[in-house]
């Protein structure tokens, strides 16, 4: 065995420059690596979907949608028809149509003239990395598309990794220009944040990508709170998001594992919060400290926002590990005893597929019914479409109480 106190010192001492000339020279290495991982398809393409899992969307049988194919008058898209048999495959798109036009789920007024509508914004926090947070978020606008929701995506996480699961390559089809940030800097920068919005791979979900330059608002919000008398640096989102209101159904927000300047906007700017926590020691402890965190900060605020409510706050059980040897059982309880009712019905389990390379860059409802890991990746899938129903669901009675 080797001495180890015989091992020569090294000098580890790095300079701010040296680290920037690192990062700079990881960029070629970084780009390799995720053409490898992305390959052969470095694209994002929506799924693909049989008849029956349209008919289930549509809670329809297969019959009803053959018969509502075969009439020809309905207005309904036909589909694919594959081979000589009777199998019929439909697009993303069409999947959307036949929910909004067949099924019985209640459609909102979105996009018409006389139409006093708003949606809902919905933020997801978390303290902790790697809660799923971001998965959470994309999962559940594509499973709110799903029904016939039109969705924006808001990724203001500097790592951009809801960008990345929205199909946007981050670092090479993204800049600081192309975030909330021009917004944040000058409320009354061309378009407003509605200038910023682009559609994505995935019919009905279009998103406002995030990029590292996101950090700059870090230090702009707190320098006009100290030079401008009367700046509400919490409400600056807000203001923002209110005129895209009236053409979605949802807007997600995906916030970075930090209570920073532009998360505050975030939770202030949201009528719901969801957070995604995993049912182990720590995760639990961190999801108590972001309460406390929050409640802090806000209380500088709180005489401005006596009237702020939320909709509904909504933790969330996620990447749940059902083995016998799992602290699960222990935590949820803990959670039921902390949360009350804030602790909703749902969980989502822990799946070794979603972790693997061909995956990596892919939600669970990317994933196509021929796929091999399909099966597997359906114990996440369903919940998470049960939870999206379970949310719209409460929204719809808001949306029909004000209609």
């Amino acid at each position: 065995m080797a001495n180890v106190g015989a091992l020569p010192m090294e000098d580890r001492k790095v300079t701010l420059r040296e680290v920037a000339d690192f990062a700079d020279n990881l960029g070629p290495f970084a780009d390799n690596l995720r053409e490898q991982i992305l390959a052969p398809r470095p694209r994002k393409l929506a799924p693909i979907y049989t008849i029956s899992e349209l008919a289930d969307l549509c809670s329809l049988t297969r019959q009803q949608i053959q018969y509502l194919v075969s009439k020809g008058d309905s207005n309904l898209p036909t589909g694919t028809l594959n081979g000589t048999g009777r199998s019929r495959t439909f697009t993303l798109p069409e999947v959307r149509t036949w929910v909004q036009m067949a099924s019985d789920i209640y459609q909102t007024r979105l996009g018409e003239a006389d139409a006093n509508f708003k949606g809902k914004v919905l933020t997801t926090a978390q303290l902790k990395g790697g809660s799923a947070k971001t998965t959470t978020t994309v999962c559940l606008a594509q499973a709110l598309s799903l029904l016939g929701r039109k969705v924006l995506v808001i990724d203001l996480d500097p790592q951009a990794s809801a960008s990345e699961l929205c199909g946007l390559y981050a670092e090479k089809e993204i800049s600081g220009e192309d975030t909330v940030l021009p917004y944040i800097f000058d409320q009354n920068v061309e378009g407003g944040l509605g200038s910023r919005v682009q559609s994505t791979y995935w019919d009905g979900m279009d998103i406002i990508p995030g990029h590292t330059f996101l950090y700059g608002a870090e230090f702009l919000l707190p320098a006009r709170q100290k030079t401008i008398q009367g700046y509400r640096f919490w409400a600056v989102l807000r203001q923002g998001l209110e005129p895209l209101k009236s053409q979605y159904d949802y807007i997600l927000i995906d916030t970075s594992p930090s209570l920073s300047y532009m998360n505050l906007n975030a939770l202030l700017a949201a009528d719901a919060l969801v957070m995604p926590m995993i049912p182990e020691n720590l995760d639990f402890i961190s999801s108590l400290a972001f309460w406390r965190l929050f409640s802090d900060v806000a209380e500088d605020f709180l005489p401005y926002e006596e009237d702020k409510v939320y909709d509904c706050i909504s933790i969330l059980l996620s990447k749940v590990d059902y083995g016998k040897t799992s602290s699960a059982p222990v935590v949820r309880q803990w959670a039921q005893s902390a949360y009350g009712r804030w602790l909703d019905p749902f969980e989502i389990p822990a799946s070794s597929v979603m972790s693997g390379g061909a995956l990596s860059f892919s939600t669970a409802l990317d994933v196509v019914s021929t796929h091999s890991t399909a099966k597997s990746l359906q114990r996440v899938k369903q919940p998470m479409m049960q939870y999206a129903k379970w949310l719209d669901d409460m929204f719809v009675k808001t949306w029909k109480e004000a209609a």
